[in-house]
Order: C-alpha cells, then structure tokens, then sequence
C-alpha cells in the first residue's frame, strides 16, 4: 500500500491523479499514517527505513507521500486545513518558513512529547516559534556549505585542493586553459547565489564576528566588508559558466556529474544524488580558502538545519503519529536516515552516511559558521538568502556592491529589527 501510493503521490503533482484514501482505521485494524514531504527523490530511501518501524510497530503503516518541491510550499497550507483526510506528519522548512503554520494553530507543541534532552539549541531552533518558543518539529539534517570537486579532473590537470585564495585562482585559470569550466553554478536562481556568497564570503565579512554584530545592531549590510565579500563572488563570473545568468539549477547540477566542470560549490545535501546520478563520478570535497581581505584567516564551514518533521493538528490519529514523530528523534531513525539517504542526522549520537560527509562535519565542528541568510534572517518578507540572491544577480549585470549592500539592507531591515536597537 504505501509504495502505491508513494507512486500515485509522485506522478500525481503532473498527472493530476486522485489522491491515496485517507488515513483509517481499516484493513485488520492497522493505522494507515500519511508522511508529506517534499522529496519524491527519497522515497525508496524513506520507504527502506518506515520498514523498520513498521516491523516493531505491526499495527501501523505508513506511507509517504512526496510533492514536487516546487510545488510544496502551495499544496501544504491547503493540506493542513483539511478537517479530515490530511496528512498526519509533515515535513517543515526550517526558521521562517515554519512561523506561518504556527500562527495558523496547524501544528503540534511537541514539549514533553518528544525527548531531545541532549540536543544543541541551535539544532532545536529550526523547529521552534518565534513567538513562544515551543517546539513544532524534529529537526533530521543538518546540511554545510563547501566545495565538491571531480577528483579525476584535479588528478589529470595535477591540481590539489587549494589552500590559499591564490591557489584556488590558479586552478581555475588552469582548468578554463584546458576548456574545463572550473565552477558549475546557477545565476537564475538567487538561493544558488546567495549560498555562493556563503561559501566564498563567509571568512571575508567575518563570519559568526559580524552575524552578531548585525543581530544587535552594531553593523549593517552596507557594512565595506560585507558589501566586499558580494564583490568576492561576482569577482569569480569568469569562472562561472558561461552565460551564468541564465543558467538553471538542475542544468549546473548536470555540468558538474557529467564531468564537463571540474568544481561545485554547493552543500553536503548534494552528495547523496550526484553519487546516485553518477555512480563512477569520484567526488571530494574542500572548504574554500579565506578570500582577499578575509576578516577570519582559516577556512570556514557554513552549517544549518534543513527542516525537521511535525505533526498535523488536524491528523486522525494524533497518537500514532506522536509515536512515529518520538521515532524520529531516537538514533535509531537518525542512523537509518544518515546511512540511508546519505545525509547528516541531527540525532545525538549518530555518525554521517559517507567519508565525505563525515569530512564535511568535521569541518563544521572545528570552524563551523552559521548560515545567518536562512538562520536568523529568514523570518520576514523579503527572506535575507532570496534579497541577498537578488542582489547578487544585479551585480552580475553590473550593480555595484556597495549599492547591492544597499538593496539587502533595505530589503531586511523592513521586518528585521536588531536586538541593541
């Protein structure tokens, strides 16, 4: 039952296709529960570990059911104002996102319900409301910033991960010589950018130093150094793909795994489906050297938490999908999830999927920096990552960055208002 519907749920956001039955009680008196998510990508994944609790669990089925990611966000709300027949756990963006569910009165408090009595705050801080601070959601991955490479491109044109600025540079002139593009990324759409803008410009403004610095007012986005680490990214177009403006996500995504650019700056999040998509491809993976200026001296690993599962107010079966969700925040499910999926869980305890992740974390512990874009500067209209993103795609057609500084303060100080202030 649950891969049918796993099925009908993935061809149904093109097709149009009636909806899986609600969740009931029938069937020898087994519990149908319904898992919403926005990753049809992972259903053979997620199908391997809902496997699991269903065998320690007899009485319960469930079955996941994935939207389009694109098409997420819109079906959601609607999902959670059903008074019957919703789904009875839903995956959450994080921060921001996640407040307008909660205002709604859609969601769950899971305080008491759910153990995460060893967990950092700052994992915890995705899942919560901002106003009354109560938990909505298990967090499950915690995703950093980096650069993947195409180790037998490096190895042929004898180039080593770089360690300076300088040496990084280098490798890309190197690689455009060759007629490799050094670096596939997206200009269309502004999230891509303004991670660009985090891998590169991190150690430039000054990482976690001036996320604080803003947060109580001490500075702002017309800071020289934050609007100097804008000029960082714009400043490597020329390795960019060409036409970098106009080229989409998925289509960056395919120039790296099929070989035709040697770099991708990205996160830990892409692991899992480029060794998928392309099993032969032999990834690595580097931080990027501190940029001209840097304000810190040593690389940075940026780092936040991708969502977390909660559970719907208006679920049938509120009980049985508390069950499943206090599953989730157990090492059990968070080993399954980073061995399976090739992710790294949040769950206390657990250790990421692949040596490449397990790189990536290790960097995130020793010289970790928050992703302040999505962090703390995700909670209003315009989102900061998409402003920052926007400012960025001016900038390639010829803004400057001291104006592009100009248009993300504007853009965050409508709603963002400093703590000193």
């Amino acid at each position: 039952m649950r891969k049918f519907c796993a099925l009908v749920a993935a061809l149904g956001a093109t097709l149009a296709l009636p909806a899986c039955a609600p969740s009931t009680n029938s069937g020898g008196g087994k519990v149908h529960l319904t898992v919403m998510t926005w990753r049809p990508e992972d259903t053979a994944g997620y199908e391997k570990i809902f496997d699991a609790y269903e065998k320690n669990h007899p009485k319960v089925t469930v079955d996941y059911k994935p939207i389009k990611s694109t098409d997420y966000l819109t079906v959601l709300p609607n999902e959670l104002k059903k008074s019957t027949g919703g789904p009875d756990v839903v995956q959450l963006k994080p921060y921001g996102p996640l407040q307008s569910y909660i205002k709604a009165g859609n969601l769950v408090p899971l305080d008491g319900q759910v153990n995460v009595s060893g967990w950092q705050d700052k994992v915890l801080q995705a899942a919560k409301g901002k106003d009354d601070g109560k938990l909505y959601g298990v967090p499950y991955a915690l995703q950093t910033l980096g650069i993947l490479y195409n180790k037998k491109i490096f190895t042929d044109q004898k180039i080593e991960p770089p360690k300076t600025w300088a040496d990084f540079t280098a490798a890309c002139e190197k690689l455009k010589k060759a007629g490799i593009t050094p670096m596939a990324t997206s200009g269309l759409q502004p999230w891509v950018l303004a991670i660009d803008h985090q891998i590169f410009g991190a150690t430039r403004f000054g990482g976690n130093d001036f996320e604080q610095a803003v947060l109580t007012g001490k500075k702002d986005f017309t800071d020289p150094d934050y609007t100097a680490s804008l000029q960082t990214v714009t400043d490597l177009k020329q390795y960019f793909p060409d036409q970098v403006a106009a080229v989409d996500y998925p289509d960056a995504q395919t120039l790296f795994t099929s070989g035709k650019a040697a770099m991708y700056p990205g996160g830990s999040y892409e692991i899992g489906p480029f060794t998928k998509t392309s099993p032969d491809l032999q990834i690595g993976w580097f931080d990027a050297p501190p940029a001209p200026g840097a304000k810190v001296n040593q690389p940075l690993t940026s780092g936040y938490v991708d969502g977390s599962f909660g559970i719907n107010a208006h679920s049938e079966h509120k009980t049985e999908a508390t069950e499943l969700v206090k599953w989730m925040a157990t090492p059990e499910f968070g080993q399954l999830y980073a061995s399976t999926l090739k992710q790294i869980s949040t769950v206390p305890g657990t250790t990421p999927g692949d040596p490449l992740l397990t790189q990536a974390y290790q960097g995130y512990q020793q010289h970790g920096a928050t992703y302040m874009m999505v962090v703390d500067f995700g909670y209003g209209n315009p989102l900061g990552r998409d402003q920052e993103g926007q400012a960025l795609q001016k900038m390639l057609g010829g803004t400057s960055a001291a104006d592009a500084g100009k248009l993300v303060q504007k853009g965050i100080s409508a709603w963002f208002k400093p703590s000193g202030g």
